[in-house]
């Protein structure tokens, strides 16, 4: 499967991600990483992959985090581009960073989502429970991890819920999964993922793989 990796921003640094993927080269996954999605990607690329993977938020760059990496006559793929190729079939994952978007900063990108970004406390002790019984959740049980504890606020009303996050912090429990079907093609959310450790962890990867592989329609 081509999968199509968008990472890299200040507080995202693109290597965390690179590494923390790894465990999907093993897997098979044909991993193809841009960190300058603003000046590489074309919409006619889009079309090489099956599913796309962004895991970054709405910057040019690390060395230039105050620029935005979405740009109307400037940037050649825009949200309502990402939206357009999942309507036609493709698959869209939403990692970590890539859930940073606020109806403020970038409101097309929130709304492809489903959710606005509100923020998040000090790193600290997680547990994601699965919720329901989602195919992205199946061999993956309760599991604590230390990591970003991102606060949402849900916009999409058709967001299918599968991972819900508890800690002792101010974000007390959390929607940190879930599923949307836009048009002909699918989306899913992740939350979690700041470090290594969590990326790279069993139970992150498999969810990893196996919201891949729901983006792609090889699970129901």
């Amino acid at each position: 499967m081509n999968v199509l990796v968008l990472c890299d921003d200040l507080w995202h640094p693109g290597e965390v991600v690179v590494r923390g993927m790894r465990p999907l080269r093993k897997l098979g996954y044909e991993l193809d990483v841009v960190t300058a999605p603003k000046d590489i990607l074309t919409v006619k690329m889009l079309r090489d992959y099956e599913v796309i993977v962004n895991a970054r938020g709405n910057a040019h760059s690390p060395g230039n985090s105050s620029a935005p990496w979405f740009e109307p006559n400037v940037t050649a793929v825009m949200p309502e581009d990402f939206r357009a190729f999942v309507e036609e079939g493709g698959g869209f994952l939403a990692l970590h960073a890539g859930n940073t978007y606020s109806l403020r900063n970038q409101p097309a990108m929130a709304e492809f989502i489903g959710n606005e970004f509100i923020g998040h406390p000090p790193q600290c002790d997680i547990t994601a429970r699965p919720v329901g019984d989602h195919p992205i959740t199946k061999g993956v049980g309760s599991f604590t991890f230390r990591d970003e504890h991102y606060r949402i606020n849900l916009l999409a009303q058709d967001a299918d819920i599968f991972l819900e996050t508890t800690s002792d912090s101010p974000a007390g429990t959390q929607v940190a999964g879930y599923t949307r079907k836009i048009g002909k093609g699918r989306l899913a959310v992740l939350t979690p993922g700041h470090n290594c450790a969590v990326l790279e962890s069993e139970p992150f990867t498999r969810l990893m793989a196996n919201a891949v592989d729901w983006c792609a329609g090889k699970l129901a």
